[in-house]
């Protein structure tokens, strides 16, 4: 609980820090200030999934907890436990960036272009990627999952509408910030409603598609034979 705790503050501390020092150093080039956010975001994915994975499996995000759970890969008595300390720790990140930057550590959101059936259809797509993205390459290469969750992430905050959230837990704590990385508290229901969703396509989908590992050519042969 630690490590899950400590990845989504550290996770938060990424995506707001980034975001405001993008911000503020873009000179008001949204595009730059992006690709910056995304950069940075990507690479505390790589860094804290790799560090704190062998603890508590590096989830730092309800929807994959969830995934988890209903495939059998973790225990659903720790389902509640788990997505209390990541959506309480990445509120406590949010703030502790905050102070970090000398801002006010209490705020709300008022960013206002987070919404419309775009974006939100967009969560349900990112959530379902990032979760492919997480089991195909448990199954195909465990040791590469740090690596792909951040391209992965890197990724889809420039080809999602709504620069890929993906993460309950994420979502959350943005709508404490008013800043570059923040979300209106009224979207943010309507965001987590989205990732759930992909949640349940996920299961259906994915649990078919990486059931097993796939046989190559020669086995398949050799079995036959």
């Amino acid at each position: 609980m630690l490590a899950e705790g400590l990845g989504t503050a550290m996770l938060l501390i990424g995506v707001a820090g980034s975001g405001v020092m993008a911000e503020t150093l873009a000179d008001g080039n949204t595009a730059l200030a992006l690709l910056a956010n995304a950069i940075a975001t990507g690479c505390m994915h790589n860094v804290i999934i790799t560090t704190l994975g062998p603890l508590s499996g590096a989830h730092f995000n309800p929807a994959v907890t969830l995934a988890f759970a209903l495939r059998g890969g973790h225990p659903w008595r720790a389902v509640a436990t788990y997505i209390l300390v990541q959506i309480t720790c990445g509120i406590l990140g949010i703030r502790a960036c905050h102070a970090m930057l000398d801002l006010a550590i209490m705020q709300s959101s008022t960013t206002m272009h987070r919404t419309g059936t775009g974006q939100r259809f967009s969560e349900t797509l990112a959530a379902f990627g990032l979760l492919f993205v997480i089991f195909g390459w448990l199954r195909a290469r465990p040791e590469a999952v740090p690596a792909l969750v951040g391209l992965c992430i890197t990724g889809a905050y420039w080809f999602t509408s709504s620069t890929s959230f993906a993460n309950p837990a994420v979502t959350s704590a943005r709508g404490f910030s008013n800043t570059f990385a923040g979300i209106n508290p009224g979207h943010i229901p309507v965001f987590i409603a989205m990732q759930l969703i992909a949640v349940g396509i996920g299961h259906m989908v994915l649990s078919k598609l990486f059931a097993a590992p796939s046989l190559p050519a020669e086995s398949r042969q050799a079995r036959q034979t």
